[in-house]
């Protein structure tokens, strides 16, 4: 192992003990604005990330909604939680699906009235090690941009008003980042539009992802300059990270009281089955930041990317 790469590695595994650390420090009297009273909704919450983001969630005090596509496995994975005398709930959700949304909003507002946290990490991918199929590039795009975004604008009219506001955490990836080093959009006209907040629209969004799945039917995106590591999951998380901003730019103009404050937050490379258990960061280490974004009693903070409860470039 080179010199660098033996300084990273020693960076990065002194930054997971800080964070273990910090895990174990109880959140103060005046941090805690939540009570049982405090509705999180987890998405794709029956295992890994998901599940591990619910279980501290529900541990910290709140109730929490754990969602999962195949309900019989939901209520496993909701019964491990409900055993710790933990407030959990559990329903069956798929993003892909209109009438899955709609029937479990529905059930939102019957049950609880609205919804305080909605934590969106439900998403999929397909590819493991040096792979880099685009195969299911559709499926990719489908699920974690598009079900994502749908099922955030279908929560947003639940979410309920409050002194501290609503908040919105997406679970994204340095992968997605405009301007990483090496794994990047190549066209600088397209990169400048997506990062500059006044051309930024969802049109373009959709228009860059779109154009992205063409070069894919058409067999020509590997010379279309999209990222070259796990091409089709880049993009995906590219254009969730870029909705994120541009949704707490719209989100911004809300009076007091009715704020909803949304940033997005890289997980690592997680021992899961998404990397195929190849991963370096456990899965209770790498929700944590998603938990810290929930609780958050600094209200100023929407429009952020992070990592290891640290801010870093979009």
């Amino acid at each position: 192992m080179s010199g660098k790469k033996e300084r990273n590695k020693e960076r990065r595994e002194k930054r997971l003990q800080e964070i273990s650390l910090l895990r174990t420090i109880p959140y103060s009297d005046h941090q805690r604005w939540w009570s049982k009273e405090t509705i999180a909704v987890v998405t794709g919450a029956n295992r890994g990330i998901g599940f591990e983001i619910a279980k501290q969630l529900a541990g910290h005090g709140l109730t929490v909604i754990l969602t999962s596509r195949d309900t019989s496995v939901g209520n496993e994975a909701a019964k491990v939680i409900q055993e710790m005398g933990f407030n959990l709930d559990v329903h069956r959700l798929d993003i892909l699906d209109s009438e899955s949304i709609s029937a479990f909003i529905d059930w939102i507002k019957h049950k609880y009235g609205g919804v305080d946290i909605l934590v969106s990490n439900a998403g999929v991918n397909y590819n493991l090690g040096y792979d880099n199929s685009v195969e299911f590039a559709r499926r990719v795009i489908e699920t974690n941009y598009y079900g994502t975004k749908n099922m955030i604008k279908a929560m947003i009219p639940v979410m309920r008003p409050s002194a501290v506001g609503a908040r919105i955490v997406n679970v994204s990836s340095r992968l997605g980042r405009l301007n990483g080093r090496r794994n990047r959009i190549q066209d600088a006209n397209l990169r400048e539009k997506l990062t500059n907040l006044e051309t930024l629209s969802e049109e373009l969004i959709d228009r860059t992802v779109s154009f992205f799945l063409q070069q894919v039917e058409d067999e020509t995106w590997q010379s279309g300059g999209w990222p070259q590591t796990f091409t089709d999951y880049s993009v995906s998380k590219l254009a969730v990270n870029a909705y994120t901003r541009l949704l707490a730019k719209e989100l911004s103009d809300r009076p007091q009281g009715e704020k909803i404050y949304v940033n997005c937050y890289c997980p690592g490379w997680v021992k899961t089955a998404m990397t195929g258990w190849q991963g370096n960061i456990p899965p209770e280490v790498a929700a944590d930041t998603g938990v810290w974004l929930a609780l958050l009693s600094d209200q100023a903070i929407t429009g952020k990317f992070f990592a290891e409860r640290r801010e870093i470039n979009f």
